[in-house]
């Protein structure tokens, strides 16, 4: 039975990254931080898009164009675009790497059960980490460029923390039922060589589950910091942007953060 039960920390493991998963929509008590633009960075250049469509631009040269037309900008105020491009290129990806950790917190726990019990019915929650590491990948890196936005943000926010658990719940069920024989083999073999005496066996089924959980939530808790310490970078952009559309007032409109949330 305690086999059975070391298998829910496949679920266990879900739950504990959605509630961490959490933090990347940067909208919470802790977090106040929320998407306005939407923004698409390439080797070339980088590229704010508004809801109306129109686009500011800043180039690898650190030209700044405004729907295509150059704006004239001081030797100063190109340094403080070139400076607020970068910060983006370094930050922005963050995100992506966040969840695509999420995920990989699930495998380890994949692994830990699979090989604690010498498994090999969990390969369909494998093919679900592998889909949701590739929808991770299609969501953020689009035809060569990193792209990423309130629609985007929004919908990934709000729709991957359930789905993820959803569907490694879902493929959990699915392996317990594949893997029911060999469960009750093992615990008939059990009992046999115990003469019936189980609570060794269920002792260190718990203790074995106890260490996988344990494991993935302090990986977990890894990620929780990475992500609150992103959402700290992204305030610094805020207040950044502000000061940019200070002292650039053709740039008013076009910054990705908004911090005033109610």
């Amino acid at each position: 039975m305690k086999k059975l039960l070391l298998l829910g920390a496949l679920v266990t493991s879900s739950s504990v990254f959605a509630t961490n998963n959490l933090s990347l929509q940067f909208n919470s008590d802790e977090c106040q931080v929320e998407f306005k633009n939407d923004v698409m960075i390439t080797p070339d250049h980088l590229q704010i898009t508004t809801a109306q469509q129109s686009k500011w631009t800043i180039n690898d040269t650190g030209d700044v164009l405004r729907d295509g037309q150059l704006i004239s900008l001081t030797s100063m105020q190109q340094d403080a675009m070139r400076d607020y491009a970068d910060s983006l290129r370094v930050q922005l990806p963050k995100v992506a790497n966040i969840a695509l950790e999420g995920v990989k917190i699930a495998g380890v726990a994949l692994n830990e059960v699979s090989n604690a019990l010498e498994l090999s019915s969990l390969d369909s929650i494998g093919t679900v980490l592998d889909q949701l590491h590739i929808e991770i990948n299609e969501t953020f890196y689009q035809d060569g460029a990193f792209v990423m936005g309130k629609q985007t943000f929004d919908q990934f926010g709000n729709n991957f923390d359930k789905q993820f658990e959803d569907r490694i719940e879902s493929a959990v069920q699915g392996a317990m039922m594949e893997s029911i024989g060999s469960i009750l083999m093992a615990i008939g073999s059990e009992m046999t060589s115990s003469n019936g005496d189980m609570s060794s066996f269920e002792q260190r089924m718990e203790d074995m589950g106890q260490a996988i959980e344990e494991k993935v939530e302090k990986q977990a808790r890894v990620i929780e910091s990475q992500a609150d310490q992103l959402c700290d970078q992204f305030e610094t952009i805020a207040q950044t942007e502000q000061q940019l559309s200070q002292n650039i007032p053709e740039f008013s409109g076009y910054a990705l953060f908004n911090t005033q949330l109610n």
